[in-house]
């Protein structure tokens, strides 16, 4: 695949591409396909990437009424507020029936690319990653600082995750974790999720040594195009990544409908 440039606009080729590898490296417990429309749930855990509906064709804009309310039963039928994920891929013509019917929008996001070639990873340390999945599980609840109540729901979806997974903690000298990363190798692509650092910790440079570490990781493994994923107003991370060397490929946006708050 062919890495973004700084900043310019992605293909629809690489759009799709980048999306099946979001959907594969942090899978939903079900999906459903509606034409195009990708119908992501996740009862056991509520990130929006996992609760929301997915336009995957431009061209792909019949019915948008019927098909919505259709959508909205089916989240409701899960306890789960309708949203869709608006990204370069969704129908113009659905996007603007969205914005006349008051359609909110937020959680803007930046998909990010790098050719990994290019970036230098020679100060990352080669660390090993760790093996133990309840062990990453127990520290990406608690950096991130989630509720026990959804331990469940997360070890669900790193257990569903098919392409090579390698999972880095960090941790203090008294042995707390203090910062993550998960790092999905998937054929030439490098998937870098999960970054989180303590807030005692950030300023001190471990979250970029644990992002350069991950990607020299899947550097090993033959990746050669990295790719993640940051929301708009996290200044602090939009500025590692690209210290890094990675620039904007495409962004998206979630839809609420009128009243519905997240």
């Amino acid at each position: 695949m062919a890495t973004i440039g700084a900043d310019a606009p992605a293909s629809l080729s690489v759009v799709r591409r980048l999306e099946a590898a979001g959907f594969r490296a942090w899978p939903a417990s079900s999906t459903f396909f509606d034409g195009t429309w990708a119908v992501r749930l996740t009862t056991s855990f509520p990130a929006k990437r996992l609760n929301s509906v997915n336009p995957l064709d431009r061209s792909d804009d019949a019915d948008i009424e019927a098909r919505i309310e259709a959508a909205r039963l089916r989240f409701a039928e899960v306890g789960r507020p309708l949203l869709f994920r608006q990204s370069p891929l969704c129908s113009p013509k659905l996007a603007a029936h969205l914005d006349a019917a008051g359609w909110s929008r937020f959680g803007e996001s930046l998909v990010y690319t790098a050719d990994l070639s290019e970036i230098d990873l020679s100060a990352g340390i080669d660390r090993i990653p760790i093996h133990d999945g309840q062990r990453y599980l127990e520290a990406s609840l608690a950096v991130h600082e989630r509720p026990a109540a959804l331990r469940p729901g997360l070890e669900a979806v790193l257990g569903a995750i098919r392409p090579p997974a390698a999972f880095f903690v960090v941790e203090s000298e008294a042995g707390a974790p203090t910062a993550v990363a998960l790092a999905i190798t998937d054929n030439d692509l490098a998937g870098i999720l999960d970054v989180a650092v303590v807030p005692a910790a950030r300023g001190q440079g471990l979250g970029r040594d644990l992002v350069v570490t991950a990607l020299r990781h899947t550097v090993h493994r033959g990746a050669r195009t990295g790719w993640l994923q940051v929301e708009a107003d996290n200044a602090a991370g939009l500025a590692l990544y690209r210290r890094l060397g990675f620039r904007e490929a495409y962004r998206y946006v979630y839809r609420a409908p009128p009243g519905v708050t997240v």
